[in-house]
């Protein structure tokens, strides 16, 4: 969290902007406060992607559908506006680090810790798959961890600029490498099995504090290494290895669903799900 500088608007629709939450190639997050005192996250677009009107109406359409998203594992749509110069969105905001954040600062999580994790994330893209939208990058990153459990974010914002004239050129892959899907990589047509496949890297980089397929590569290297070779998992519970591994499969139809995943984390760790219900399932240090 950094201080607003000289060219950060201190204003966003009804939000009074306070802090920078973070910044992008897309765009910039601000905290943000209503005048009744609740915080948000407001995600501000680039001028240049704003003046792309395939852009708009995919903004448009997703911002719509991310609203009928947001429930316990999603941070909520509460506003947004995508008819303005820069169009932006606001969401509930997160007391949390990101899973990113916390395994550099605090090495990879208790086994524990990695399934309770795997069950809120399933049931997270349990419910945008619902709505018939695919993440498409989902990432540690993107993973921010309450104390109730965590929260998978960016989904909406993410099919947008998919969709847009700017992104779509030869050569050009939307997304995270190495935690891209091989029908990612390829520039195939992605559907639900591609966010699981992203969650089983999660969950690697969640258990081992390392990505599956490297990192400090370029990022050709990492889309050949999803592409044509194995992940290295480092996980000493046979039972997750095995998890982790099927969600990783080069092939979609070979891949577990969300509700699969949870099923197979609570048949392993019944109290997978009720950690994240008493507020236990974070280690000491990061809660």
């Amino acid at each position: 969290m950094e201080a607003l500088g000289d060219g950060d608007p201190r204003q966003v629709g009804e939000y009074r902007l306070l802090r920078r939450l973070g910044a992008g190639g897309m765009g910039r997050v601000y905290l943000g406060r209503t005048a009744g005192g609740r915080t948000v996250a407001v995600k501000l677009v680039h001028e240049q992607y704003a003046a792309d009107r395939e852009f708009r109406v995919r903004f448009r359409n997703e911002v719509a559908a991310a609203r009928r998203v947001g429930g316990q594992w999603t941070a909520p749509v509460l506003d947004a506006d995508t008819e303005g110069s820069q169009p932006w969105v606001a969401t509930g905001y997160v007391a949390g680090p990101s899973l990113a954040t916390a395994v550099r600062e605090f090495g990879p999580l208790p086994v524990a810790a990695v399934r309770s994790l795997g069950v809120g994330l399933a049931e997270a893209l349990r419910a945008v798959h619902a709505q018939g939208l695919v993440h498409r990058d989902v990432k540690p990153s993107n993973v921010l961890l309450a104390l109730d459990g965590p929260r998978l974010i960016d989904f909406g914002i993410t099919r947008a600029l998919d969709a847009t004239t700017a992104l779509t050129r030869s050569g050009f892959v939307v997304g995270s490498p190495g935690y891209l899907s091989p029908e990612q990589a390829g520039g195939r047509s992605t559907g639900p099995a591609s966010d699981v496949f992203s969650l089983g890297a999660v969950l690697a980089h969640a258990a081992t504090g390392t990505a599956p397929f490297g990192s400090e590569v370029s990022a050709a290297v990492l889309l050949y290494r999803v592409l044509h070779e194995e992940p290295e998992l480092d996980i000493s519970d046979q039972e997750l290895h095995a998890l982790v591994t099927d969600c990783l499969a080069k092939d979609p139809d070979r891949r577990p669903t969300p509700a699969q995943l949870r099923e197979r984390l609570t048949a392993a760790d019944p109290a997978a799900g009720e950690r994240l219900e008493r507020r236990g399932w974070l280690p000491p240090a990061i809660a």
